[in-house]
């Protein structure tokens, strides 16, 4: 009792949510740490080095090429067919160099190339191209696909002119992203948040400056275009995020038995209005998985966390604090087991407009969400206050500790136990008496079943000894006076008693 008296709960210091580079944003697990802007800088400064070091190796093999070319066709270095044939040594290089052009070409994918007039007709015809090779881009538009790009078209109207362009730019990206379907998921988050970063700079300078009315079009854009692009950018098949989703799946599942006590998690669930705080707090992070649109996952994530801040307010009578809100977040996400959670994260960090994962509640709340999913992945004996041989006893399923003998066991006692689970052990404690009843009303039909037959068997030997004492004697049946008068049929009938009338 002295070790779980002593147990701190678990602590993030609020430094640690932020970038390790010290801007100031909210950092992410995914990015090593860092913010989004931040995070593109370091990746386009080290893909930058590594197309320098690929120069540079380049160059090496060349000029190696060139040496043992030489050294082996010394004896016609004078020979005048000498510039003929080191002509071919020289292709290998001029194709490298020319590789290598067309990955830059193609790696400027930004708004900046369908703004520019000279790039209208390519766009166009490179949309056709991209309708004929790729099937996602070219099924039917669902219902919903439908009604968003009505919504949207109906927002931009109110822009007149601008909103045309917008519209415009944002279906001519889309149907880029057509050619880009054998793109990794890094490179597609990169045309992405470069279709975003030149959106919002050239919106910027449309609202001179008003980031309310920027941020508002910017949702709107994020909306169209990743509802048209979700089936294609969700959990793509060149990530292993489906494999990091079934991971997480197991370990949370092989973690059901951590109880609310051991995350020391501030929250009474016997409380009706705590009870309906969490409820709600678990539909909403199951509910993220059927949003299409990062913003809507993020709305998700948000309402699942004030709900867990009411749960705590309620139950503490005062403010929950940030050391309160991460365990019980935790303690939610071991409920829910939230379907996809490592994809929506993931989904979440490329495709989201990166102001809100740098600012504000949205980016707070969701990179508690990596930590609570980092510290269960990390999960162990010591993070619980538990012993080895406990930890992997529970998590072997040999013993739970929600079903002790020791009816004056913590689990049982505690006053913040879910009332559920509260009803569980009341009704395995029910059918155990009753089992217990039932066996003896068992025994006690056997024993009667036995008594009976002895009885039986009893009575049976007294009445077969009574009977060889007292044999039964059968005398003959006395015959009447007139048994032997064969003419009594001729005897005249008896006297009738008559009546005369005087």
């Amino acid at each position: 009792m002295s070790q779980r008296s002593e147990r701190r709960g678990i602590h993030v210091d609020q430094s640690e949510l932020l970038c390790k580079k010290g801007c100031g944003y909210y950092g992410n697990a995914a990015w090593q740490g860092l913010c989004s802007k931040c995070w593109r800088e370091e990746y386009q400064r080290a893909r930058q080095k590594q197309i320098q070091d690929d120069w540079a190796l380049a160059e090496k093999l060349q000029r190696e090429e060139e040496a043992a070319y030489a050294s082996s066709h010394g004896s016609q270095s004078q020979s005048p067919a000498q510039p003929s044939q080191s002509q071919p040594s020289l292709t290998p290089f001029s194709k490298f160099e020319e590789k290598k052009t067309n990955e830059k070409t193609r790696k400027v994918t930004t708004v900046k190339k369908f703004f520019s007039p000279s790039s209208r007709t390519a766009s166009k015809k490179e949309s056709h191209e991209g309708k004929s090779h790729s099937p996602s881009f070219t099924r039917q538009p669902s219902l919903e696909t439908d009604r968003v790009s009505r919504d949207f078209v109906d927002f931009l109207k109110n822009l007149q002119k601008p909103g045309r362009e917008i519209h415009k730019q944002s279906r001519a990206f889309i149907e880029s992203m057509a050619n880009k379907k054998d793109l990794g998921a890094d490179e597609l988050s990169e045309c992405v948040q470069d279709f975003y970063q030149n959106m919002s700079d050239r919106l910027m300078t449309h609202f001179k400056g008003s980031s309310e009315k920027v941020e508002r079009v910017m949702d709107q854009v994020e909306k169209y275009i990743m509802t048209r692009l979700y089936k294609s950018v969700f959990c793509p098949e060149t990530t292993d995020d489906e494999k990091k989703d079934l991971a997480t799946q197991h370990r949370i599942r092989a973690l059901h038995w951590v109880t609310i006590q051991m995350l020391c998690v501030p929250v009474d669930e016997e409380i009706p209005e705590v009870a309906d705080s969490v409820v709600k707090a678990i539909t909403d992070i199951i509910e993220m998985d059927s949003k299409r649109v990062p913003r809507d996952k993020l709305a998700c994530i948000t309402s699942c966390s004030k709900h867990i801040f009411n749960a705590i307010k309620v139950t503490k009578k005062e403010p929950a604090s940030a050391d309160d809100f991460l365990p019980t977040l935790i303690y939610i996400v071991l409920k829910a087991n939230p379907p996809r959670l490592q994809s929506n994260i993931q989904y979440i960090t490329r495709f989201c407009n990166p102001s809100r994962l740098m600012t504000g509640e949205d980016g707070y709340y969701f990179t508690n969400l990596c930590c609570a999913v980092a510290f269960i992945e990390k999960l162990d004996a010591q993070s619980l206050n538990l012993s080895p041989e406990d930890f992997e006893r529970y998590m072997s399923g040999q013993v739970s500790p929600r079903r002790q003998d020791d009816p004056g066991s913590w689990t049982h006692s505690a006053p913040n136990v879910n009332p559920v689970i509260s009803q569980i052990h009341h009704t395995l404690d029910l059918l155990t008496c009753l089992e217990k009843r039932q066996q003896q009303v068992l025994d006690g039909a056997l024993t009667m079943q036995a008594e009976l037959h002895d009885w039986q068997d009893g009575v049976a030997r007294e009445v077969q000894d009574i009977l060889e004492k007292f044999p039964l004697e059968i005398k003959p049946r006395a015959s009447a006076i007139d048994a032997e008068n064969v003419e009594s049929d001729r005897l005249p009938p008896p006297l009738q008693p008559q009546v005369f009338a005087g």
